[in-house]
């Protein structure tokens, strides 16, 4: 298979230069603001319809043979809009096909079916949208081409079970990952397994049609047998490999006694693998990359350079606990502030991260937030008494951090100080992971609305000499 990886990240730390532009743009009168133009040109280019439109228009599809569209995941619905719009271009329309979307809207052309899942946690939305479909994907593959549009949480929007495992059993197994803290690789090596469309699934049930699968990456590495639990990519991982992961993680004995049957059966050859490299129904797939977490980096970076900032970009992707991380940033931010020499008025920083990190959940989780959240809030703690000019953003690039409706939080030397004057104990919803309250009370919650694009999360520090 064809892997086009477009993007990649800068060298650690490698500063970009800062720009010659006049240094009193307007947006630099407020560090909040300067952020959030950050977070925003960083998400508009990897806005996954332009991306998608640039590669489609070098395809030639012929009347007669017009592809079926099947689009999965956060980017479903704009993705498809410009696979819509390229064929139109070209007088053809699509033959047919699915639209999953984490939100209902109206599907962008009569053939398209519109189906709205569930996410974080798979329900009755995603049940329904994996039956969808079932129903559309023999009547793709009867087709000469299909496109699959695929972007980051699919795995949820589309989470049914396998054969011999109930709906509630694999939310069971959902959930229990979430909280486990295992990477999002880690999560999705062990849910393909029990979903009904990871693994490769997808593949077997459009072959044999010719399928090209476009992607949006939301994962550290752009490991395409990740996203979206893979279903068009072969499985890598053997259930031997799934128990392992399982048992090291402290979650073989409490996922629910079906999933560890099927593990169980595949092991002992009594049940099939999930299918594998070498298999033919993968002869006529095709994978290409379209944007990922590195381009949004670059793009961020380059606006900072414009307005008078010099950048640095880190190619050390953020991983692990958020509270950990959101400690470490800070403190780097701060070092950086004091090794610089600031406050000097050319000397206007700017550092960024990109990645995505994890929560572990105690026994009885009751806080609500999500990692970028948590990140913040954990930054925050660091930054207290920080000079003005040194503020930092944490965001999801989807615009929704967990079961919120927040994208994260921009916070600064007061914040800290703001959630204990509103009346809540910062530690203490630290420790509870109930960072969105104690990050609203502060007012420093980051609201942009859903923004049709996944490519995981971005962390922008700066430090303005006088902010």
């Amino acid at each position: 298979m064809r892997q086009h990886h477009v993007y990649h990240f800068a060298p650690f730390f490698t500063s970009l230069g800062a720009s010659t532009l006049p240094r009193t743009h307007p947006t630099l009168a407020s560090p909040a603001a300067l952020l959030s133009e950050l977070y925003s040109v960083a998400t508009a280019a990897v806005d996954p319809g332009p991306a998608l439109t640039r590669r489609l228009r070098t395809l030639a599809p012929e009347r007669g043979n017009e592809p079926w569209i099947i689009a999965l995941g956060k980017a479903a619905l704009p993705m498809a809009r410009a696979a819509v719009d390229v064929l139109r271009e070209r007088g053809l329309e699509p033959a047919g096909g699915l639209v999953v979307s984490p939100a209902q809207s109206p599907s962008p052309h009569p053939s398209l079916t519109a189906a709205t899942g569930d996410h974080p946690e798979p329900g009755p939305g995603s049940l329904a949208a994996a039956r969808a479909l079932a129903e559309s994907a023999p009547l793709a593959a009867s087709g000469a081409e299909v496109w699959v549009l695929l972007s980051g949480g699919t795995t949820s929007l589309l989470g049914a079970p396998v054969n011999g495992i109930s709906p509630e059993d694999l939310t069971r197994i959902y959930s229990l990952l979430l909280g486990s803290g295992l990477d999002i690789t880690a999560m999705n090596r062990i849910r393909k397994r029990f979903s009904r469309w990871g693994a490769g699934r997808l593949a077997l049930a459009l072959a044999p049609a010719r399928v090209r699968v476009y992607v949006v990456s939301d994962v550290i590495g752009d490991d395409l047998a990740s996203i979206g639990s893979g279903p068009c990519v072969p499985d890598p991982a053997t259930a031997a490999d799934v128990r392992g992961l399982l048992q090291r993680s402290g979650l073989w004995e409490k996922i629910p006694e079906s999933a560890r049957r099927q593990v169980s059966e595949a092991e002992a050859g009594r049940m099939a693998e999930t299918p594998k490299p070498g298999d033919q129904a993968f002869a006529r797939v095709t994978l290409e990359l379209i944007a990922s977490n590195g381009l949004a980096l670059e793009a961020a970076a380059k606006r900072a350079a414009e307005l008078g900032l010099a950048p640095v970009v880190s190619d050390t992707p953020l991983a692990g606990e958020a509270s950990a991380a959101g400690a470490s940033v800070a403190a780097t931010l701060l070092q950086d502030y004091a090794s610089r020499g600031i406050p000097q008025p050319d000397r206007k920083r700017c550092l960024i991260w990109g990645g995505e990190t994890t929560v572990t959940l105690g026994p009885s989780p009751d806080g609500l937030g999500g990692r970028c959240q948590e990140l913040a809030l954990a930054a925050a703690r660091t930054l207290v008494g920080a000079p003005p000019g040194v503020a930092l953003l944490a965001a999801g690039t989807d615009g929704r951090d967990g079961p919120t409706d927040a994208a994260g939080a921009i916070v600064d030397g007061r914040t800290w100080e703001a959630v204990t004057a509103a009346g809540r104990d910062p530690a203490r919803d630290l420790a509870a992971h109930d960072a969105y309250r104690a990050l609203d009370a502060a007012g420093v919650l980051l609201r942009p609305g859903l923004t049709g694009t996944n490519v995981m999360d971005v962390v922008i520090g700066v430090c303005l000499p006088g902010g």
